[in-house]
């Protein structure tokens, strides 16, 4: 019976880390609020910009996931809120910072749980309650789009929502209406892959324009390639992956003849073989011809003096999307071309913009294809802007496709969360309060908003309770932030719009990311065998030192013992 009941022994590599219990779960929560109070300065119209600078690499950005990205989060916990960040920038563009704040939110309300002793379960599921609620409330206060305005109106204002917060913020009305007509452009597929954006320094924001069609800039050339005309109607494209390129074998091969003649002969065969390809590249008709390998000299000049332009070098997505606008196929032979593989646009010219030379291919029989050069001066400033546009754009499509949108300020999560506060009135027990807590959560939008532009938090959040309470305020329930007059506004009247899809994500992954991190109790680490692995060594044995003992040593040792158990780390595989 004294065996029965002798306690287990649990044995763990030495330099094992174990955490768990109450200590474990609230030392995970306080590295997440670390991550969040450092992103959530950059929330809102006047959020603030962060610096990073990672391997002689700086970046300077306001959006959640760039900086998410760029941040060295070891903490295994912490790194949730990084992929959370990332998928809320894959599914819906926008609206990175706003779920890294609400996760971070939800967990400092259940931290207080947790230190009182409420189990984590009962928190878990109080959240995903609240959380479903609140999609159910989301729907029923959705607006859809163009119900009382053109759908191209609603759309801009959307766009411009999603640069409110961005450094290009002044110009927002001139990319708001670039992004809608880029989407727009595009059709009914709406693939953000066939929008391509080009960066070109010099002039200023104002100078970036919108091409119906593909535009990339002038590859490598050389001599004979200006004497190539510039401007074609209604060309036919030959696109390849082949080298039109001279190549000596004598180079790559080693070639023993007896004869002069024969090492000739060889010479014969090479220029014979290149002026073939070169054949066939005419005879196809062809007035352009582009080329993901090297186009060279002897090639570029043969093609001038036919009236033809070649580029060699082209990137493989401007050619993959000339490919999809232009109708062609890419070739990987010159033998057997058909006038099936051939592309054709409506008018193709190269034109110079700033100090670049651009070859522009407009209209074409394929998909509908847009491409975007942004100007600008310093290059850190172009690479936010084309950031800030790729939401924008993200957000046009969502706006689009999912044909609801709702109020942004912080209207909507106020609105949320007195719901949720009458509909936990209904709710027994622990969960009532727990669900309060989630709906006080909510309120961190409008308030971080209000704190990042210099506004008094308290006085705004009860000036949006108060009017989110009286229903003698006509539409009430859009009224959120104003921070141009530091007061409270009906946002949905101030042209401040945000599609219903993008909030719906952000609270569901918010939630979700809060209840994954609530339920670990128990984390198991070994620095050093983890260390040891990253340089391709070995974990080195427990009892490191002059008096090792042998794997199987140690297991005949421990074999006669009773109630014994071993563990191995989670790096001690």
């Amino acid at each position: 019976m004294q065996a029965q009941i002798q306690p287990q022994i649990i044995l763990l590599r030495e330099g094992t880390d174990t955490s768990q219990g109450v200590a474990q779960l609230i030392g995970n929560i306080n590295a997440c609020l670390t991550i969040v109070d450092t992103i959530k300065t950059t929330l809102g119209p006047r959020g603030l910009d962060k610096l990073i600078q990672t391997n002689n690499e700086t970046t300077i950005s306001n959006d959640g996931a760039t900086v998410m990205k760029c941040l060295d989060v070891a903490h295994p916990a912490a790194k949730t809120l990084v992929e959370i960040a990332k998928s809320q920038d894959a599914e819906v563009g926008d609206g990175t910072t706003s779920v890294v704040v609400l996760a971070g939110e939800f967990l400092r309300e259940a931290k207080q749980f947790v230190e009182d002793g409420v189990h984590p379960q009962i928190i878990i599921r109080s959240f995903r309650q609240a959380c479903s609620y609140a999609m159910t409330v989301l729907e029923k206060l959705a607006v859809p789009l163009g119900q009382n305005e053109s759908e191209y109106e609603v759309l801009r204002k959307c766009a411009q929502t999603a640069l409110n917060s961005k450094l290009i913020n002044h110009e927002k009305g001139f990319f708001a209406n670039m992004a809608v007509d880029a989407v727009l452009g595009l059709g009914d597929d709406m693939d953000l892959d066939l929008i391509g954006m080009k960066k070109v320094q010099g002039g200023s924001m104002t100078d970036s324009l919108l091409v119906e069609g593909v535009a990339f800039k002038k590859t490598f050339s050389y001599a004979g390639f200006e004497q190539q005309p510039k401007l074609f109607e209604n060309p036919k494209i030959l696109m390849l992956n082949v080298e039109l390129e001279l190549k000596s074998e004598k180079d790559n091969a080693e070639i023993r003849v007896k004869d002069p003649s024969q090492y000739q002969a060889i010479v014969d065969a090479e220029w014979k073989i290149i002026y073939q390809k070169l054949e066939k590249c005419v005879e196809s008709g062809a007035k352009i011809i582009l080329s993901k390998l090297p186009i060279g000299d002897l090639a570029t000049q043969y093609f001038a003096d036919r009236h033809i332009f070649c580029a060699g070098r082209v990137p493989k997505d401007d050619l993959n999307r000339v490919a999809k606008a232009c109708g062609g196929t890419v070739q990987t032979t010159v033998s057997n071309v058909t006038p099936e593989v051939l592309g054709t646009c409506n008018k193709f010219e190269e034109k110079q913009v700033g100090n670049e030379r651009y070859n522009f291919f407009h209209g074409g029989p394929g998909k509908r294809s847009v491409t975007i050069v942004l100007r600008g001066g310093a290059e850190h400033f172009i690479d936010e802007a084309e950031r800030s546009l790729h939401d924008a754009l993200c957000i046009v499509k969502r706006a689009k496709s999912n044909t609801t949108v709702v109020a942004g300020g912080g209207a909507i999560e106020m609105e949320l969360s007195k719901e949720l506060r009458e509909y936990a009135r209904s709710i027994k027990g622990k969960p009532q309060v727990i669900v309060n807590s989630f709906a006080r959560a909510l309120e961190v939008i409008p308030r971080q908003v209000a704190d990042n532009a210099g506004l008094d938090s308290t006085d705004i959040l009860n000036k949006l309770r108060q009017t989110h309470y009286q229903a003698a305020v006509p539409n009430s329930i859009w009224y959120g932030v104003d921070i141009h007059n530091d007061d409270v506004c009906n946002t949905f009247e101030a042209n401040v719009l945000e599609p219903a899809s993008v909030k719906r994500n952000a609270i569901s992954s918010a939630t979700e990311a809060a209840c994954l991190i609530l339920s670990i109790d128990e984390t198991v680490k070994n620095p050093e065998s983890e260390q040891a692995q990253a340089q391709g060594g070995r974990p080195r044995p427990a009892g490191g030192g002059g008096n090792m003992m042998s794997n199987a040593g140690m297991k005949g040792m421990m074999s006669g013992m009773k109630g014994l158990k071993t563990m191995k780390g989670q790096a001690g595989k």
